[in-house]
């Protein structure tokens, strides 16, 4: 009598191993327990950072510990009822987004939310005001262009304005991509979290009077906001900032930030408290004087917003 080869026997049992482990792992995964938040709070400078450690009481002795990777000091704790990691992203859109992109892939971050300071461009503004912006453009993604003779510029084939320039410099929408993203696409503006500025305009409701640069200031939500790699201290840019995209404010960090965070589809919020005017002041820019009492007061703004949460 021959004996039964085992081979069919063992494809048998595999495919039904195959089939539970199909009906058993969709199970698994979601009994997991669902991750805990973790905020990165960040600040691009040591004004900035100055501000948001003493806020944030970021001290060994309140249970923070330091993590240095690629030479950035990285501080975990809590804060309140939230555990927090707390970093500077460095000036200028190169460097925070890389220092956020390596946060993200070092930390299990489930939002970001940045406090520090900016120039104002909306006129209806003044030194020491807080802005919450709900979304975020690049004002100086753009195209540099020569004259064509006739009042004009010459445009090269690919490009076609869609805003008013500002002598030779034309505005371009940066190109971005993302998981579920078939390919790059251009993207006028990277949204703020809808829960997070709902959660901002809730803390901003229950704030106490805050001074800063010898008034009481005034705390705002919405709006847009721009950033690009300069220093911004010129009253006609200025102008045509606020005319192309109804800024409220301008830095050097901020839009990379978004930038990333809506490349890794984490929630961010960016408060910006007002340090000067971006140009329209008379005489040398004011920041000096403003810098650290304005990164103070934005602080104490996103402290509040993060007791909300």
């Amino acid at each position: 009598m021959p004996v039964p080869h085992p081979l069919p026997s063992i494809r048998i049992l595999a495919k039904r191993l195959v089939i539970a482990l199909a009906l058993i792992l969709p199970a698994l995964k979601a009994a997991e327990p669902a991750r805990p938040p973790l905020l990165a709070l960040c600040a691009a400078y040591p004004p900035e950072m100055a501000a948001l450690r003493a806020e944030f009481g970021v001290d060994p002795a309140r249970g923070f510990t330091e993590t240095r990777i690629k030479g950035l000091s990285f501080w975990r704790g809590r804060a309140g009822k939230h555990e927090v990691v707390i970093f500077r992203t460095g000036v200028s859109l190169v460097n925070a987004a890389y220092q956020l992109q390596l946060a993200l892939e070092r930390f299990p971050i489930t939002a970001v939310l940045f406090a520090g300071v900016a120039g104002g461009v909306d006129p209806s503004l003044q030194v020491g005001d807080v802005v919450i912006p709900e979304r975020w453009a690049y004002h100086a993604e753009a195209a540099y262009l020569n004259p064509d003779g006739k009042g004009g510029h010459v445009l090269p084939g690919f490009f076609q304005p869609k805003t008013e320039n500002y002598g030779m410099i034309f505005p371009n929408e940066v190109a971005a991509t993302r998981e579920g993203e078939s390919d790059f696409a251009r993207i006028p503006s990277f949204p703020a979290d809808p829960a997070l500025l709902a959660a901002a305009r809730r803390a901003t409701g229950k704030l106490p009077a805050l001074r800063a640069a010898g008034r009481e200031v005034t705390v705002s939500v919405g709006g847009a906001g721009v950033a690009g790699p300069v220093f911004l201290d010129h009253a006609g840019y200025r102008e045509w900032v606020f005319r192309v995209w109804q800024a409220r404010c301008v830095d050097m960090e901020s839009t990379a930030l978004a930038h990333v965070a809506w490349s890794n589809q984490v929630p961010i919020l960016i408060v910006r408290g007002l340090s000067d005017l971006a140009g329209a002041q008379r005489g040398a820019n004011p920041i000096d004087d403003h810098e650290a009492p304005v990164s103070g007061v934005a602080a104490r703004v996103l402290r509040a917003i993060v007791e909300e949460l």
